[in-house]
């Protein structure tokens, strides 16, 4: 199943290659470089799926995933938040924010095609 994806990324080398990971696979990819980029192209888009960096300047990935979840037009997108955060206490933070999953840095493009799939399926 093919889906919209909006990348977001404050490093542009992981955006272009979650981007080409991502457009391999069949997805429609779009990349914002901050939060606020991303909550403007999540108005436009309405993406299926969000793949959202936690540690940008700015407004962080949480606070993206926060707003989010706070707006009701984006209650069927799934979040996978990609970060090189590890602790345990991360990832329950993560979820706790509305995250569905959670995939830490540096990531095999394999798990991050079986997580988007698994997330559209």
């Amino acid at each position: 199943m093919m889906a919209n994806v909006l990348v977001v990324d404050d490093d542009a080398d992981v955006a272009a290659l979650v981007q080409a990971v991502l457009t391999s696979e069949g997805h429609t990819v779009a990349v914002a470089g901050d939060g606020a980029r991303a909550l403007a192209e999540a108005a436009t888009l309405r993406p299926d799926v969000v793949v959202l960096d936690w540690m940008m300047p700015g407004m962080t990935g949480l606070d993206v995933c926060r707003a989010l979840r706070a707006d009701d037009a984006y209650d069927a997108t799934r979040i996978l938040m990609l970060t090189a955060r590890s602790a345990p206490s991360d990832i329950e933070t993560a979820r706790a924010a509305g995250a569905d999953d959670y995939v830490v840095k540096p990531f095999a493009p394999r798990e991050l095609r079986r997580r988007v799939s698994s997330l559209i399926a």
